[in-house]
């Protein structure tokens, strides 16, 4: 079954501090895009990916999503063991007591944020270990996992090997049946980039799915000028969706958001 994505990162600030949300109060943003998306004639299911501060609102009034949460700790509770002295951390169990489903790992901004811990302490270190911790407390609480991939522009020359690295250690051990991998193609994310075509996601694809045979989600933006390609490729199952709007005038709207996916529903039927 093709499956929608939707990582809202911190769309919930407002415009005045800084952030692209246009409402004035961050903890009604959860209920404001869920009810929204609850109301859309969708046919896909849709797994939203929220902040702490919006996952209540969201859950409160969740029928027809699935909600997520953006990654966990690589550490949690246990009978007998440790209690809950995790302060600051957001653990799988503790997203699992409040009814989180789901959860996106290996996100390229989680990626690059671990990467930079991991070199201050000068050895630097290999970050897939950690998100393979992270997922196993995933699947230990019951979530289902996003696991994201993908290569750097430095290591397109050996895309590959890096791919086949990031998957065979971040799904060591892993109950595999509850993953669903998201292909990032960090190398085109951002202002003036150019996006890959349909044959290399095609190609990237087919070379996961020849690594590990489970769904895989189109992790570098499904918007508007790509969602009818993306549909007609059969070995991509779905996409992942952030910013709908780009340019001057970038940020997200449901309305957007909606004419996104039903333009991906167009394309699936061709």
């Amino acid at each position: 079954m093709k499956k929608i994505y939707l990582n809202l990162k911190r769309f919930d600030i407002p415009k005045s501090f800084g952030g692209i949300s246009k409402l004035e109060k961050n903890e009604t943003f959860g209920s404001y895009v869920t009810e929204g998306i609850e109301k859309m004639n969708l046919s896909l299911p849709v797994t939203i990916y929220f902040q702490e501060s919006n996952l209540l609102p969201a859950l409160s009034v969740n029928d027809k999503v699935r909600i997520g949460c953006q990654s966990v700790h690589y550490e949690d509770v246990s009978v007998g063991g440790n209690f809950g002295a995790f302060t600051t951390f957001r653990t799988a169990k503790a997203m699992k007591g409040i009814g989180v489903t789901d959860t996106i790992i290996g996100h390229c901004e989680e990626r690059k944020h671990l990467t930079h811990l991991l070199s201050l302490g000068g050895n630097g270190g290999d970050i897939n270990k950690v998100l393979n911790e992270e997922i196993k407390r995933a699947q230990e609480a019951g979530l289902e996992v996003l696991y994201c991939i993908g290569e750097k522009a430095e290591e397109q020359d050996h895309k590959y090997d890096v791919l086949r690295h990031q998957l065979e250690v971040g799904l060591n051990g892993v109950d595999i049946s509850k993953v669903t991998i998201a292909y990032e193609p960090v190398w085109a994310i951002g202002p003036g980039k150019v996006p890959p075509g349909r044959e290399y996601i095609e190609d990237i694809a087919r070379f996961i799915k020849s690594v590990v045979n489970i769904p895989v989600v189109y992790g570098g933006g499904l918007k508007m000028e790509n969602a009818e390609m993306i549909a007609s490729i059969p070995e991509v199952d779905g996409g992942l969706i952030a910013l709908t709007k780009f340019g001057a005038d970038f940020g997200f709207t449901l309305v957007d958001f909606e004419e996104i996916v039903k333009t991906y529903e167009k394309g699936l039927k061709k």
